[in-house]
Formats: C-alpha cells, sequence, structure tokens
C-alpha cells in the first residue's frame, strides 16, 4: 500500500530531513539512503521501520543540511605544501617566473582537500530517532485514509457480485425448460414412433439436469463473499487471505459460467469477472 511521511528539523548546527515512501509489494522491502555519519544505525533504522510496516517497497532518505559556517571540506596542508615546493623546484629548474597562478595548479592536484566527518553524537540519534517514527507514523495514517477508500471500493465491488447472482434465478428456471424442451426436439426428430422407454428418459434427463444444476455454486458463492466482507473487518493484515479467498469466488463463477449453457446467464457470468477482476487487483494493495 502506498504512502508518504516527512519530517524536518534541528539538531544543533544541523538541519535534518526524513523521508519515507512506501509502494506496493508483496514483501517487505527496504532502501535506504543515508550520510556515511549515520551508516552505524542503517540496522537500527531498518529495524524500526520492519516493526511499523508489514508490506511494501519502502524508500528511506535522512537528508543533513549544515546551518553553522564550519565546512566539511578541509585543505590538506600538509600536501599543498609538498606540491608547493615540488613546483617551486620545477619552475627554478626551469627558469619559469613563479606566480599566483601555481596556487590554482596545485588545488586541481589530488588530495588538496579532504572531507571531515564528524562522528555521530548520541544524543542527536534519539532526536533522529524520535522523528523517524513520527514519519513512519504519518506513513501509517495515510495509509489509514488509502484503506479506508480502497475498503469502500472493493465491498462495492463484492456487493456487485452478489447482486448479479440474485439474476441469475429467473434464467435458471427458463434454461432448465429450455434443456428439456431441446432434448424432447432432438428426440422427436429421430422420429423413433414411440420406442422410448420414458421412464429410463426420466432418469437419463434428470441426470443432465443435475449435471447443470448451480444451486451448490451459488451457495459457496455467497459463503465467500459473507466470509471475504468479514476477513476485511479483521484488525490483523488479511491481504493474502483476502487473495486466496478471491481465488475460491472465481473459481465459483467460472463453474457457473461453464454450466450456464443460456447467453442471459453468461452475460451476467461475465459481469461477474469484471467486478472479481477490480478486487483482485485492489487487494494487491491490501497489506
Amino acid at each position: 500500500m502506498t504512502g508518504f511521511g516527512k519530517t524536518e528539523f534541528e539538531v544543533g548546527n544541523k538541519k535534518i530531513t526524513l523521508e519515507i515512501k512506501s509502494l506496493n509489494s508483496k514483501q517487505l522491502d527496504i532502501n535506504t539512503r543515508i550520510p556515511a555519519m549515520y551508516r552505524e544505525k542503517d540496522i537500527e533504522i531498518r529495524r524500526l521501520i520492519s516493526e511499523m510496516l508489514t508490506r511494501g517497497k519502502v524508500d528511506f532518505a535522512l537528508y543533513l543540511d549544515n546551518l553553522g559556517t564550519e565546512s566539511t571540506s578541509k585543505i590538506n596542508v600538509s600536501i599543498v605544501k609538498d606540491y608547493y615546493r615540488q613546483m617551486k623546484t620545477i619552475h627554478k629548474e626551469l627558469g619559469l617566473e613563479i606566480n599566483g597562478t601555481i596556487m590554482e595548479s596545485i588545488m586541481r592536484l589530488p588530495e588538496t582537500v579532504k572531507m571531515v566527518y564528524d562522528e555521530l553524537d548520541e544524543t542527536e540519534w534519539l532526536v533522529v530517532r524520535e522523528n523517524l517514527i513520527k514519519s513512519l507514523e504519518e506513513l501509517n495514517r495515510f495509509r489509514d485514509q488509502e484503506g479506508l477508500a480502497l475498503k469502500a471500493d472493493i465491498v462495492a465491488n463484492v456487493a456487485n457480485i452478489l447482486d448479479l447472482l440474485q439474476q441469475v434465478e429467473p434464467f435458471e428456471t427458463q434454461r432448465m425448460e429450455n434443456v428439456r424442451a431441446k432434448i424432447k426436439d432432438s428426440l422427436d426428430a429421430l422420429q423413433l414412433n414411440g420406442s422410448i422407454d420414458k421412464n429410463r428418459f426420466e432418469q437419463e434427463l434428470i441426470y443432465y439436469l443435475e449435471k447443470l444444476d448451480i444451486n451448490e455454486e451459488k451457495v459457496r458463492l455467497t459463503n465467500h463473499c459473507s466470509y471475504f466482507t468479514e476477513t476485511m473487518d479483521e484488525t490483523e493484515p488479511s491481504g493474502r487471505k483476502l487473495g486466496f479467498i478471491a481465488q475460491e469466488i472465481g473459481r465459483e463463477i467460472n463453474t457457473i459460467g461453464s454450466k450456464a449453457n443460456e447467453s442471459s446467464l453468461q452475460r451476467i457470468v461475465v459481469q461477474m469477472k469484471d467486478n472479481l477482476e477490480k478486487i483482485k487487483e485492489q487487494v494487491l494493495n491490501v497489506l
């Protein structure tokens, strides 16, 4: 399920920004982007995220801005002096004039500037940790809001399937009559002149009609839909369970379609499948 959380705060002479974003995923996949001085806390950051988020592709970023006058870039004085001595010697040997441009050339050489990283202060980390939890809580609130809209859409599609199931009954009765008449017309066309065993015919007809009966599928489909809506109200993450129930709903709809043998009934089955596909797409977003 998608979500976003962001927190900005200041600690000492630093401005710190935390951003965390989650996208849909079957598993919890965490990617962190943090400054070098926070690398030692990477495991703890991942642990906090995994404790508060169940699933999703999670991207976490920590941005650090220095508000003070000190820079993390320092001139490597000893290296610059050594470069200068060497350059001075070369200029002297070649009879070249030493001027201000020599320093510009030296500062372009390797290792003249070095990066100095401060050690992470534990008090600063505690502030960062507290704000990370706030960012995760904000992301979860975002997910909750999306979840309510998601639930309403899924419930509407389940209700549509049940409404369509109610529309099956009139066509079901007519379908049986059509099948009976079709079989009788086929036998009449054979012109068997009364040599049909009526008892045998009735037995075969009952067997054939029982094969086309969809009452059991209707009952199971209704039960699956009820179980689906009950599962959605559970407090525990139920995305995988809803996916399994959706598969069972699809199985019953497909069986009804294979037994339909009637165009109006088949159109209803197609509409059921359309609603079920929408449910399956949305269930992928459920934790």
